[in-house]
């Protein structure tokens, strides 16, 4: 069975999902938030029957703050975390992240995300394309899916697929919005991370942004649609040498006119700019057209 827990990020319901699942080998989690919201995961472990102590393996999709931010915590109580090869030295130390972070969120940063410190190497795991962990009966399945970010792990347990970001954010009754956050969004390697997740056809997707999908194909076909239509929208803005404050407002009035036109309540867009701000998809969408157009520039040059 699968647990599906809210972690009530910023007090806000559905934005972010940490996903318990029973095993001979002890409780397993698929993704833990931020550490912010901590407290309310193990309350809501606890409201299902659980402590954080039963947690003994935590499943990553990437070690963005919104999904990892907490998994030290874990680790701590003696929990082995899996992680992407690329992700596992920014577990280890996790300096470098914090340190890139609080460039970007100043002093918003303790509210946001709070901590994150080392998790010791004999408590991580770094998992390969393809490789399996077996937890008793219950089989994990790593799927490398690059493209919101390098070190992307799509998990798959049975016949269900836990995506991460790389299935795009869906929250209540709004659109499927693609998360375009510095430094590495790929939409080539999206493309064919999207590609693979239809040939492994899962029955359903469990998005961190957030809940059971079970129409993945329709969800897949309007996740490309929004990705290729904020990627073009943001072409001749990069174009122009616009600057991110700037070219914000506008953006978010775009994505904003997308909610409307598909007739979806305007409260429900407060929470995606919680689980997924605008202003961060309008930074890692310049990045990706500066280093598609212009590959040779130095970067901080326009």
């Amino acid at each position: 069975m699968i647990h599906t827990v809210d972690v009530n990020f910023l007090g806000y319901p559905e934005a972010i999902a940490s996903f318990a699942i029973e095993t001979s080998e002890g409780l397993a989690l698929v993704e833990t938030g931020p550490y912010s919201s901590y407290n309310n995961l193990v309350s809501g472990l606890q409201e299902k029957g659980f402590s954080p102590d039963d947690v003994k393996h935590v499943f990553l999709t990437h070690i963005h703050l919104d999904h990892a931010g907490a998994a030290w915590a874990f680790a701590e109580r003696g929990a082995k975390v899996y992680v992407h090869p690329v992700g596992y030295p920014h577990l280890n130390d996790p300096s470098k992240l914090m340190h890139s972070a609080s460039r970007i969120y100043g002093d918003q940063m303790e509210r946001l995300w709070s901590d994150m410190n080392p998790i010791a190497e004999d408590r991580l795991q770094a998992v390969e394309n393809g490789q399996e962990i077996a937890l008793g009966d219950q089989v994990f399945k790593a799927w490398h899916t690059p493209g919101h970010a390098s070190h992307h792990i799509a998990w798959q347990l049975g016949d269900v697929l836990f995506t991460g970001d790389v299935a795009g954010v869906k929250i209540k009754s709004g659109i499927i919005e693609p998360p375009c956050p510095p430094p590495d969004i790929d939409v080539e390697a999206w493309k064919n991370s999207i590609a693979n997740m239809r040939k492994i056809n899962p029955s359903a997707f469990y998005l961190t942004h957030f809940g059971k999908v079970e129409d993945t194909e329709t969800h897949l076909n309007q996740l490309e649609h929004y990705l290729d239509s904020w990627v073009a929208w943001m072409r001749p803005h990069y174009e122009k040498g616009e600057s991110v404050e700037e070219i914000t407002p506008q953006f978010q009035e775009f994505v904003a006119g997308q909610f409307r036109e598909a007739g979806v309540d305007m409260q429900v867009f407060e929470t995606y700019e919680a689980a997924n701000p605008a202003w961060m998809s309008v930074t890692g969408l310049l990045r990706y057209w500066k280093k598609k157009l212009n590959p040779r520039k130095q970067e901080g040059s326009r």
